[in-house]
């Protein structure tokens, strides 16, 4: 990812913290730029050390964990829970309502790609679920795969 477009991220990352009464700290920047630049998922003590390497600054793992949830509320970062890593979002300058992510997570190598699922495929789901009478508490669906560099 060039340096222009991470500006334009962080840009309206920070305009989407302030909307919410947040603010994007200088650590929490840079913990979302480390995510933004790498494109694998990265656990909190990747990111730990993407930190140290890119900015020469020492983060606790523990406040990277923090931060993480600041940034996650902020639906600026997603948890991929198959792997216990992170992803930073990739609509984040999108003006539009997303509903429905789905990932493709390589078991592998951990990189990690986002699409969306349109309206009515998520409202069929969500009728199948009820219908078996559960809930959906998270529309985040992760979907277990090899990339074709892993897949060989």
């Amino acid at each position: 990812m060039n340096v222009d477009s991470i500006e334009s991220i962080i840009s309206k990352a920070e305009a989407m913290s302030n909307q919410h009464g947040k603010k994007l700290t200088p650590t929490r920047k840079q913990v979302l730029i480390a995510m933004l630049k790498s494109d694998k998922a990265l656990s909190a003590y990747e990111l730990a050390d993407s930190v140290k390497k890119e900015f020469d600054r020492s983060i606790p793992t523990m406040s990277v964990y923090r931060i993480l949830d600041v940034l996650m509320e902020l639906k600026l970062v997603h948890k991929m829970s198959i792997v216990n890593k992170y992803v930073a979002c990739s609509h984040i300058t999108c003006d539009h309502k997303h509903s429905f992510a789905r990932f493709l997570v390589c078991n592998n190598c951990h990189k990690v790609k986002e699409i969306m699922t349109n309206g009515s495929t998520v409202k069929i789901l969500q009728g199948n679920i009820e219908e078996l009478g559960f809930k959906l508490l998270n529309k985040q669906l992760e979907l277990n795969c090899l990339c074709h560099e892993c897949a060989g």
